[in-house]
């Protein structure tokens, strides 16, 4: 929250703020709320061999650190369904099956601990093993995510539209989770991908309308990180602004921690979630009196072990520095004489030069983040 207004209703100050969400029921993903007004929750996926019990933990507890609520792990084999009992006990947060195919190992993994089984029921096999899943479900407190992909949907809906398309999506999703409510089954989340964030948003459109279900939202297959980023910030936040969505994934070719850190972007960029450090920074010009790319650089990774929501100014002169100073809890506006402005609250504080800059900010942040941990 803005420092100037902390503890005031954002909505009723600036209303053009305001967020509607979309109506849904909840769900629990774990220890983890899903749905119904909850925090939208940030995910990512593993991607090293689940078979390597030691290389998946240690790549969990990294995206742990970045803010990862929850964590999907691919359960591909036997092997890997028995490495994940293994993994569950080490994670400190709740943990996704990934399950394609193998009826088997969905059964595996709700048993090994999974908080929540991510399938299609209607690939993996006749009604017979959809039950055995779900009963396995029900026994071991999983929920489901059904995941439809514009890219891997059933021949008979490619057949009837004639290529993936919002329909098609919405069919797809609805008809396996009718699945589920046939076997009196509602723990369950839906997410319609594609990696054309045009397609995807349409498809959620149309399924916030047809279904109370939470949705998990992504753009699939993105792309690289910076590409990547975009695509998934213009899909997801489209629809997030629109109030649809309720857990949300970013997809890309790039360390899966990059994710939980872009998620936690999106959602920092809507007001939805204030995790960690909020930087507000100029892009410089020849006004400036300092380096404000390369300081920001540094904070940014300096300041990368803040959970605690703070805003934080670093404007390069006094154009727009004092106005932007004013709506942060920490500020430096850049001056003359190799001096600037530190604001604490919204207010002219104290003077600063810029050799010791940077220092002196990580520590008046750090301390912030300390009062927040104890109030």
């Amino acid at each position: 929250m803005d420092g100037a207004h902390a503890g005031k209703d954002l909505h009723a100050i600036r209303p053009w703020r305001r967020i509607d969400r979309r109506k849904s029921r909840r769900i629990m993903v774990g220890s983890v709320p899903v749905g119904d007004g909850a925090p939208i929750s940030v995910q990512s996926m593993t991607n090293t061999p689940t078979a390597d019990a030691a290389a998946t933990i240690d790549q969990i507890r990294r995206l742990e650190e970045a803010g990862a609520d929850i964590v999907r792990v691919s359960c591909p084999d036997e092997d890997s369904t028995a490495a994940f009992a293994k993994i569950v006990r080490a994670a400190k947060v709740p943990l996704v099956a990934d399950i394609h195919f193998h009826y088997r190992r969905g059964v595996e993994a709700a048993v090994a601990g999974a908080a929540c089984l991510r399938i299609n029921p209607g690939n993996i096999g006749n009604a017979q093993r959809v039950r055995e899943v779900v009963q396995a479900a029900k026994d071991h407190g999983c929920s489901m995510r059904i995941g439809v992909n514009a890219g891997s949907l059933e021949n008979d809906l490619l057949e009837k539209y004639g290529e993936p398309c919002p329909d098609a999506m919405v069919e797809s999703a609805l008809r396996h989770a009718a699945i589920l409510e046939e076997h009196d089954f509602r723990d369950y989340k839906i997410s319609v991908k594609a990696s054309d964030p045009f397609l995807a948003v349409a498809a959620y459109q149309q399924l916030a309308e047809a279904t109370d279900a939470p949705l998990h939202l992504g753009v699939t297959e993105a792309g690289a990180l910076r590409t990547g980023t975009v695509k998934s910030s213009i899909g997801i936040g489209a629809l997030l602004w629109a109030g649809i969505g309720d857990t949300i994934r970013v997809s890309l070719a790039a360390d899966p921690v990059e994710e939980v850190k872009v998620g936690h972007d999106i959602l920092k960029s809507l007001g939805l979630r204030t995790r960690g450090v909020t930087i507000i920074a100029c892009p410089s010009c020849a006004r400036q009196g300092f380096d404000v790319i390369k300081t920001v650089e540094i904070l940014e990774e300096r300041l990368a072990h803040i959970a605690e929501p703070i805003s934080l100014s670093i404007i390069g002169c006094v154009v727009n520095g004092p106005g932007e100073a004013l709506m942060t809890d920490l500020g430096f506006t850049g001056g003359g004489k190799g001096a600037g402005m530190v604001y604490v609250a919204g207010r002219q504080d104290h003077k600063q030069d810029n050799e010791g800059m940077v220092d002196h900010i990580v520590a008046l942040v750090e301390a912030r983040a300390k009062e927040i941990r104890g109030a």
